[in-house]
């Protein structure tokens, strides 16, 4: 991933950012030291603790912002369970992954934590966090009540591992007066990818004098490429995780599109896009559109442009698509206090925590019926179709070692953005070099 990337000034993604130095090694290596199984005592049964189960459990995240609605929960939480005591450890993003696998390797890791889609993998095939089989089978944890695409991401064998907590998708959030200035007539929700390169490049011609441009094409997966190589009936890797698949036809029109966009102008150069991120052209007035995630929300809405930004879908390419992910609450398979920890984690899955969060403006809350007030919460702006977007979102491509080719995407994909080498000849070397890194997985 660009060290540019947008992402890394939004710690609260889980997906966001430089994905942790982590190594099957590493963890391999931690099992040997003593590590619980898979099971961690969970199994395929459960049994909900005791209300009067005594227990200091340690909750680790990494979002300092979402501390005051975690607070709201366990309030709750210790209505219920009054002898419970949660002590909330808030790691900063750049730090949390280092120190959790330092904890795994010592068998020290928090009783229930954060994990994402890039590092779940990992730490399930390790054996360090807890399936979550008995609390689904006895109907305390219901994986309907959430997106498949989000319960996809925790499932790992056909074993289901984590309780997605938050989503994200993406959406096109679009200047209205930049599209009136340019004397272009606004999207329609079901705008196609022709569509949408005339508008850009038409924007771009007609506002080059003022430096402005029609979109910002950043290297960056989950807002950009990922969502067009699905929109072109691609893939990143196959279902079964052993094949890359940016050697395809399918794979490489999707970033076609986006290196078609920065060669004809529509977008600023690989050079502008490193010296300023692509959210920041858009809230500076200087890019009449932004390919950009849910959370991006907080960052336009408190920018001098919020009164004159709307939300479109994606265009649609050969189908409709977008990407997914969402952060899940785990257990660590090696709690000492497994009981208390899954009560917690039960609790948290449960449709009063999830819709607190959503009311309190944490996140968009995962469990399905509980996203009004996000959907609410910019009046006139049609954020409703982050949450429509849903049906259509395919899950943000991992592997067991997902750190290991985001590396190849981000030290490969860049010749392709700025022209040195073909789309064709950097997807075929991509693929060459990513199906040796997943080949080392098996």
């Amino acid at each position: 991933m660009p060290a540019t990337s947008s992402r890394l000034r939004r710690p609260r993604r889980a997906v966001v950012g430089i994905i942790a130095a982590l190594s099957t090694a590493a963890l391999l290596s931690a099992c040997s030291q003593g590590a619980s199984s898979a099971g961690g005592g969970s199994g395929d049964s459960y049994t909900p603790a005791a209300k009067n189960t005594s227990a200091n459990l340690t909750y680790a995240v990494w979002d300092q912002t979402q501390v005051a609605a975690i607070d709201a929960n366990l309030k709750g939480f210790n209505a219920e369970y009054p002898n419970i005591k949660v002590t909330v450890s808030v790691i900063p993003w750049g730090d949390y992954w280092t120190k959790l696998q330092t904890e795994a390797s010592s068998n020290s890791m928090p009783d229930l934590f954060w994990m994402n889609g890039p590092n779940f993998q990992l730490y399930a095939s390790n054996g360090k966090i807890a399936p979550i089989t008995g609390e689904v089978k006895a109907g305390a944890i219901d994986p309907k009540n959430y997106s498949s695409s989000l319960d996809d991401l925790y499932n790992y064998k056909g074993v289901q591992y984590g309780v997605p907590k938050d989503f994200d998708t993406i959406g096109m959030w679009v200047n209205k007066a930049l599209f009136q200035e340019a004397g272009v007539a606004l999207p329609s929700a079901n705008w196609t990818w022709a569509d949408f390169q005339s508008d850009a490049l038409q924007i771009s011609q007609k506002l080059k004098s003022k430096g402005i441009y029609g979109i910002t094409a950043g290297m960056d997966g989950q807002t950009t490429y990922y969502p067009t190589i699905f929109q072109a009936g691609g893939y990143v890797i196959s279902p079964d995780g052993k094949k890359s698949g940016y050697d395809t036809p399918e794979t490489e029109a999707g970033l076609q599109f986006w290196t078609d966009l920065i060669k004809n102008g529509s977008s600023p150069n690989m050079k502008q896009l490193t010296e300023t991120a692509g959210d920041q052209w858009f809230v500076s007035g200087k890019s009449a559109m932004f390919q950009g995630g849910s959370w991006a929300r907080t960052e336009i809405g408190s920018s001098p442009i919020a009164k004159d930004v709307q939300v479109y879908p994606l265009p649609t390419g050969k189908v409709a698509a977008n990407v997914i992910h969402g952060v899940s609450n785990v257990v660590a398979a090696g709690s000492k206090n497994l009981a208390a920890a899954r009560a917690l984690q039960v609790y948290l899955a449960s449709r009063t925590a999830q819709q607190q969060q959503g009311d309190m403006g944490a996140v968009i809350p995962a469990f399905t019926g509980t996203q009004t007030a996000f959907a609410n919460s910019m009046p006139g702006v049609n954020l409703q179709v982050f949450l429509d977007e849903v049906q259509i979102a395919k899950p943000f491509p991992v592997s067991k070692n997902t750190a290991a080719w985001n590396t190849l995407e981000t030290n490969l994909l860049p010749d392709a953005f700025d022209g040195t080498k073909s789309v064709s000849a950097v997807g075929s070397d991509l693929a060459t070099q990513m199906n040796a890194a997943l080949a080392k997985e098996q």
